[in-house]
């Protein structure tokens, strides 16, 4: 089997907090800064009770959101500008903070 190994990329990702934290007053600033940066980089989703549909590439023409986000997972811009979720597991063992 050929092996290949992924190319070093810079991504901007952001730690989605969910509406758990938004009890606090740094919880809300959290959900707040999230939605500002998610937003005005172009991201599309929904909320659907304390998750977060995030609609990727890979989502039909139906505008559906298959790629679901839940809170503490890390939603990541990548190289196309498009958005995704990844699991905390995940992202710690892929990237590393610049």
């Amino acid at each position: 089997m050929t092996k290949y190994r992924k190319k070093p990329v810079v991504i901007d990702a952001m730690e989605f907090p969910g509406f758990g934290l938004a009890t606090t007053s740094s919880g809300v600033v959290a959900l707040l800064e999230f939605e500002h940066w998610f937003n005005t980089n172009g991201g599309k989703g929904r909320y659907v009770g304390n998750r977060m549909h995030v609609l990727t590439l890979e989502d039909g023409p139906d505008g559906e959101a298959k790629h679901v986000a839940d809170p503490g997972d890390w939603i990541i811009k990548g190289i196309q500008g498009e958005f995704y979720p990844c699991k905390p597991d995940i992202f710690a063992a892929t990237y590393e903070l610049i």
